[in-house]
């Protein structure tokens, strides 16, 4: 992510003396910084799926996440992007996880967490889960549509803390390790559900997106390219079938097909999916460099990028607040005529531009916690 920078051309050293710094002049070339090169394919596929999860918060769609398992496709992502920091040394990578990820929480938790207490919430304890989320936040029913999305931020920080050792058991055997890593939901599903507290639910969604996080180390390390496509293709559509499966098979248990509400299905079939794109992107190499070509979609994936945080953690409030504002434009006649006020996708749209303004008023938080300069945008 740092820049690199081009020093000043040095004239060479004369016999038997040491070479002098060069004098500052006209005619020497000046510093040059080069942005860091990104990865668009995996910077299209994180902006695809903030965008899925705000569609699937907004409409609901039950088939969402086999279309898109996107938590999953995150995870992944972000478990390339670990395993890559981890070439540091691991204190220093997981302070610097730490401040990019909890300042933003910390500014966005200020207003849930005051608007709760005026709407009579009395907090015990657990209110220091506000300050390091390493079990769910607690909250009243009155914020619950905002403070329930919490639980990937609480999984982020637990993988990041647990990414030095993971990392490290991985390289000791990458490929039996990795199908491992689909053991312990198995475990919790049919053998013993965990204790029933925080750390239990912390405990499943470890489980569930473990395959996924442990899948970007096998990115990063080169393991998927030097995979042959007939067992990945095959391993990737037996997880998925199974997966799929699962969660048509026991509707009647959790009254949906909804990978969301069944941890098993939601594990097998991100496991699958997200096997093939990261395995597609290693093997094939694929870089989306194309992207660049269109400059308008170029930026909404940049901006995306550079304000997942922002745009996840206040997507919810967006939405919410979009609710009492359509409801106001009923009342104006020309708006009741000519607007699709009824219509969810008007919601979706409203929800986006509320998504903005948070981006615009709040994301410079991202940039205070990287250590940069705070932009309205990026």
């Amino acid at each position: 992510m740092g820049a690199h920078s081009k020093g000043a051309v040095r004239p060479p050293a004369r016999a038997g003396r040491a070479a002098a710094p060069a004098a500052p002049s006209d005619t020497a070339p000046l510093p040059q910084v080069r942005p860091a090169v990104r990865d668009r394919y995996f910077d299209t596929l994180r902006a695809l799926a903030l965008v899925r999860v705000v569609a699937y918060h907004t409409f609901g769609w039950a088939w969402a996440g086999l279309v898109f398992p996107s938590m999953g496709i995150m995870f992944g992502l972000a478990g390339t992007l670990m395993a890559k920091s981890l070439e540091r040394p691991a204190l220093g990578v997981v302070r610097s996880r730490l401040r990019r990820l909890l300042p933003p929480f910390w500014f966005w938790g200020v207003f849930v967490v005051v608007a709760m207490l005026i709407h009579d919430w009395m907090p015990g304890w657990q209110i220091v889960y506000w300050i390091v989320p390493l079990g769910d936040p607690p909250g009243n029913a009155w914020g619950q549509e905002a403070w329930e999305i919490l639980w990937y931020l609480r999984t982020y920080l637990w993988f990041v803390l647990l990414s030095p050792l993971l990392l490290r058991v991985f390289r000791l055997a990458p490929v039996p390790v990795l199908l491992l890593t689909l053991a312990p939901i198995l475990v919790l599903t049919f053998a013993w559900a965990g204790p029933d507290n925080r750390f239990g639910v912390a405990l499943w969604d470890l489980s569930t997106y473990l395959f996924c996080w442990m899948l970007g180390f096998a990115h990063r390390d080169g393991v998927l390219q030097r995979m042959k496509p007939a067992p990945v293709v095959v391993l990737s559509l037996a997880a998925m079938a199974y997966g799929g499966w699962y969660a048509l098979a026991h509707q009647a248990e959790f009254g949906t097909y909804d990978l969301d509400e069944d941890p098993l299905a939601q594990a097998f079939w991100s496991a699958g999916f997200v096997l093939l794109l990261m395995w597609a992107k290693a093997y094939f190499r694929i870089d989306f460099a194309w992207l660049t070509r269109f400059r308008r979609a170029d930026r909404i994936v940049t901006v995306c990028n550079a304000r997942a945080v922002t745009i996840y953690l206040w997507h919810e409030i967006a939405l919410i607040l979009a609710i009492p504002l359509i409801d106001r434009l009923w009342d104006v006649p020309a708006f009741e005529r000519y607007l699709p006020l009824d219509s969810q996708w008007f919601m979706f749209g409203v929800g986006w531009l509320l998504i903005a303004v948070f981006v615009l008023l709040c994301g410079w938080v991202e940039d205070v916690a990287a250590r940069k300069r705070p932009r309205l945008l990026p």
